[in-house]
């Protein structure tokens, strides 16, 4: 790393967070749907940073316990750092928790075109122009590393490794064994999939519906080239073949 004289430096970052929709506010039955989504696995998450989303609460009543919340996600090993969609008048107290406001600005459908350009975070070659459609990685994902496509899709051409996670708002396109972790439709979008030429990875997600491989890849899925979509709120894995058409 090049040294300065600088005693502080800024720099715009790429932070990707998990989001946590909360549908209810009531602690037990969060615990338990928690529960049932990892297996009871220590492991599930990795203290990734985490953003609660409000929009879906009835807050007319009641704000959430903030306090309870907050030690309710990190015993699952998220780290809350912010919440969307919450009130205004409750933002002071949200704040008072250490908690952020996110705000989340929402382009217009005829503005589409013009979204901003994929953004890698460190350890990953700079992003590509805004015109681009897609970011595209030449290079092996090592375990540790995470890239993220924001608003396109992601194009790898080389391996996912082991302990290596990728990230896209559109579909992931990787023209090489995945075995680490892929996240499609990060936005929200559920039409997004994940191609790969060899699928064995360790978790894939599309628009926040995850599925984890703990006892490694079917042995009939994998070894070969396949697709991962979601259908209703269920991961679905096709193989891919030249006869196969979707």
């Amino acid at each position: 790393m090049q040294k300065t004289n600088k005693p502080i430096e800024i720099k715009i970052s790429t932070v990707v967070a998990v989001s946590v929709i909360l549908h209810v506010a009531e602690l037990p039955l969060l615990q338990a749907a928690l529960g049932e989504m990892t297996g009871g696995a220590p492991d599930f998450f990795d203290d990734e940073f985490t953003v609660i989303d409000a929009g879906a609460l009835d807050l007319t009543a009641a704000a959430p316990d903030w306090a309870a919340l907050i030690g309710l996600l990190k015993s699952h090993h998220l780290n809350p750092m912010a919440v969307r969609n919450a009130p205004v008048a409750l933002h002071a107290d949200i704040k008072t928790h250490g908690l952020s406001i996110d705000t989340v600005a929402r382009p217009r459908v005829e503005e589409a075109a013009s979204a901003p350009p994929a953004i890698a975070v460190p350890e990953v070659a700079a992003a590509p122009p805004a015109q681009t459609a897609a970011m595209i990685i030449d290079t092996p994902v090592r375990a540790g590393q995470r890239i993220y496509a924001r608003g396109v899709d992601l194009i790898i051409t080389a391996a996912v490794n082991n302990g290596a996670e990728v990230i896209a708002d559109g579909s992931i396109h990787i023209y090489a064994p995945l075995r680490g972790r892929a996240l499609a439709g990060a936005s929200g979008n559920p039409d997004a999939r994940i191609f790969a030429m060899v699928m064995e990875p360790e978790l894939v997600s599309i628009a926040g519906m995850y599925r984890t491989f703990e006892n490694g890849f079917p042995q009939d899925q994998g070894q070969q080239p396949a697709q991962v979509r979601l259908v209703g709120d269920r991961i679905e894995i096709v193989p891919l073949n030249p006869g196969s058409r979707s």
